[in-house]
């Protein structure tokens, strides 16, 4: 199915065919091709090239990964690697995009990069099948499993409304630098999975956030460690019957990345690149609110990118 039939076959098509290549009258998303080396920029949404080029070339507008990573610090990349399915289903992130990421992270001097996720189905068969253990550990990373409740630590989220505490793996706890890397893609309970969604898989009880407001419970976990990078992967975006999917049919290819220090900002971006609105998701709002970040992307300097 190609971008076209996605946009005819749901119920937002008129907003997505417009809001693909525009976020509205004064902020085209790709309008503008070039890009501005020396400027420093707040957001960077780039589409037309392959996972690991595309961060190649966006990265850029930030300074490099030198911004984020300095020499002899511990590195972990949280991934979407929640479902045992194959990249071409787009439950997970994608394993060209984490590749890249752990060699950059090597490139600018990191001792230790680590690769982790709590997943849903067997975590064996997803880190196998998703593709992502591989290419992580090729490019150098270490990749661990987060299927015991022995690796999380109670914290407490003295921001939190909903969730005032809860159990988060250790390695985000230890580490000098947090990228958050999930991917872009429909879910049957929050809406749509994007970077603050992802991080429910830093917990070890989720089960609470379902139960207590799931939106206001993603919003609050927010407010406990921001990400210092999100990177949203839109290669291949699961347009409906997510967070699993069935089949290859539910897939769109975009071939698009949307990249920013702001975690709000980062879902605003991806929301628009789907064809919704920041508003419309609930979590985004309230985390609006929360002053966590901002859905308010004409106060931001975005870099917009085609290869």
């Amino acid at each position: 199915m190609n971008r076209r039939d996605f946009f005819k076959k749901t119920s937002y098509a008129g907003a997505a065919a417009c809001t693909y290549f525009s976020f509205g009258d004064k902020l085209n998303l790709f309008a503008n091709s070039k890009t501005v080396s020396s400027e420093v920029y707040d957001l960077v949404a780039i589409k037309g090239g392959e996972p690991d080029l595309m961060f190649d070339e966006a990265i850029k507008s930030f300074g490099g990964m030198k911004k984020f990573v300095k020499k002899n610090q511990k590195v972990v990349i949280k991934p979407n690697i929640g479902w045992d399915t194959i990249p071409e289903r787009a439950a997970n992130t994608n394993p060209k995009l984490i590749s890249q990421i752990v060699k950059h992270c090597f490139d600018t001097g990191a001792k230790d990069v680590y690769v982790f996720d709590h997943t849903c189905d067997n975590w064996n068969k997803c880190y196998t099948n998703s593709g992502i253990e591989k290419a992580a550990k090729d490019a150098g990373a270490k990749v661990v499993p987060g299927n015991s409740e022995s690796y999380y630590q109670n914290v407490e989220i003295k921001n939190g409304k909903n969730l005032k505490s809860t159990t988060e793996h250790e390695l985000i706890l230890d580490c000098d630098v947090f990228i958050n890397v999930p991917i872009l893609k429909n879910h049957s309970s929050a809406e749509l999975t994007m970077a603050m969604k992802n991080l429910m898989g830093n917990v070890w009880d989720r089960g609470f956030w379902h139960r207590n407001n799931l939106h206001q419970c993603i919003a609050d976990y927010a407010t406990f460690r921001k990400p210092d990078l999100n990177i949203v992967d839109a290669y291949f975006v699961m347009k409906k019957n997510g967070p699993r999917g069935v089949s290859k049919d539910d897939v769109l290819t975009l071939k698009s990345q949307i990249i920013s220090t702001d975690i709000v900002a980062a879902d605003s971006a991806a929301t628009k690149l789907f064809g919704r609105e920041p508003s419309e998701i609930g979590y985004i709002k309230i985390a609006d609110e929360m002053r966590i970040g901002t859905m308010d992307l004409s106060k931001l300097k975005i870099n917009r990118i085609i290869l």
